[in-house]
């Protein structure tokens, strides 16, 4: 019914060392958002953490503003960070896309 266990063993030990290493390109890996013109630029890792923040001096006055625009770069980062991590992903298993179709 499942076929040889052996090669089922193999086939799942050759899947993990695939997601590790696909865990340790995306956290080398590294994008820049901008938003508001260019206002806030954030830099994030391929597992979405943030590792470098730069505010423009003039939305310091402007909380209300700045707040906007910070939450539309987090946004986009965390979006990119995903849509990545998805082709990353879909290339390990072999064009199968588990997340349905887009």
């Amino acid at each position: 019914m499942f076929g040889n266990l052996g090669d089922m063993g193999k086939i799942v030990e050759a899947l993990q060392a695939q997601a590790q290493t696909m865990d340790k390109e995306l956290s080398e890996r590294r994008y820049t958002v901008k938003s508001g013109g260019g206002m806030v630029k954030l830099t994030v890792d391929g597992k979405g953490e943030a590792i470098d923040l730069e505010i423009d001096d003039s939305l310091l006055e402007d909380k209300s503003s700045l707040q906007i625009i910070l939450l539309s770069a987090i946004t986009d980062g965390y979006k990119m960070v995903e849509d990545n991590k998805k082709q990353h992903a879909m290339g390990m298993l072999g064009g199968l896309n588990p997340f349905g179709s887009k």
